[in-house]
């Protein structure tokens, strides 16, 4: 699929607590606000900005504090889901609105659920794409992610969180890295069952070790790849890997709402061949407790982790239903 025109997008920058937050926004109408996740940008949401302007909303997409042409703080606790939610919120006061519906994929997904949780107010429903809600809570995530690879391999979340690891494996090819990052979550590209699973790294190995290599998804152009290169290339990738090295923060800074459920309107929607929903479905399972006002939950069948460029169409059409659902 070729890329959306672009023409009618508008690109400003807003001030928020960490500095510049960059926006791209195309329509008029109830604000939408889109928030991405690892590692993507504001352009994972090309497909869906001109779907939702055409249906009548005024869609925003962000570059998330670390990414693109956002401010990108130093310290590494600047990357904690608190401060990510006051960007969010942020946002929705400089565009000059007072609501607004706020869909996530991936990381995107938790930071929206986490603005939806704090700021019930201002974000009236939230969309999730990919990753499902979990309440606060549980154990401390590392211990958990420390028990996951066993005495062979480690977990990429693991591996992710010691600083500068993942810099010094990504950073001298960027664009190669990413390449093989998308393929390996790809429905049409991941590695067959009984293949070295890429969400691991063997002990002393690398993680595109486990990548494919040499092909790009049917959703990745060559054009598309060269434009979320160009910005990690120009940003490196600390701010991005930041997200993962605060999620013991994240725990102890959301500990008095662990358990509580999102009241408000709620949409999901998964793909059966993404590790997001298989090894997280215990939490789609508690949906009725978890999102007491969810609309609906999709399992895209054959599809994988970049659920919205993977399935823009089907994406598309489920988002702008579930939208039109909602008042004011």
């Amino acid at each position: 699929m070729q890329p959306e025109p672009t023409a009618a997008l508008r690109h400003r920058t807003v001030e928020t607590p960490a500095g510049r937050l960059h926006l791209v926004e195309q329509g008029t109408g109830p604000l939408v606000l889109l928030v991405h996740g690892f590692p993507e940008s504001w352009y994972s949401w090309r497909h869906q900005l001109p779907a939702l302007a055409a249906a009548g909303y005024r869609a925003v997409a962000i570059d998330v504090r670390g990414y693109g042409r956002s401010s990108k703080p130093a310290a590494t606790d600047a990357y904690r889901l608190l401060h990510l939610v006051e960007d969010n919120v942020a946002a929705v006061r400089a565009l000059g609105e007072e609501s607004a519906v706020i869909v996530g994929h991936d990381w995107g997904s938790s930071i929206a659920a986490t603005s939806a949780l704090l700021h019930p107010g201002i974000f009236r429903a939230v969309g999730l794409l990919s990753v499902p809600y979990a309440p606060p809570g549980g154990p401390r995530p590392t211990d958990i992610f420390g028990q996951i690879g066993g005495p062979e391999q480690e977990f990429y979340v693991s591996y992710f969180q010691e600083p500068g690891r993942a810099e010094a494996e990504i950073e001298p090819d960027v664009r190669g890295w990413l390449a093989g990052f998308y393929a390996a979550l790809s429905a049409d590209t991941m590695p067959a069952q009984g293949e070295p699973d890429p969400h691991f790294v063997a002990h002393g190995g690398l993680l595109r070790h486990r990548f494919p290599a040499g092909i790009l998804p049917a959703w990745l152009t060559e054009h598309d790849l060269d434009v979320y290169a160009g910005e990690f290339e120009r940003t490196g990738l600390t701010g991005a890997l930041d997200r993962y090295r605060n999620m013991d923060r994240d725990w102890e800074d959301l500990a008095p709402h662990r358990g509580a459920p999102i009241k408000q309107p709620s949409l999901f929607i998964g793909g059966t061949l993404d590790a997001s929903t298989t090894w997280m479905s215990d939490a789609i399972d508690a949906f009725p407790a978890t999102l007491p006002a969810l609309s609906a939950s999709y399992l895209l069948e054959g599809c994988g982790h970049w659920i919205q460029q993977e399935r823009p169409e089907e994406v598309n059409r489920l988002l702008t239903g579930w939208l039109n659902t909602l008042t004011g």
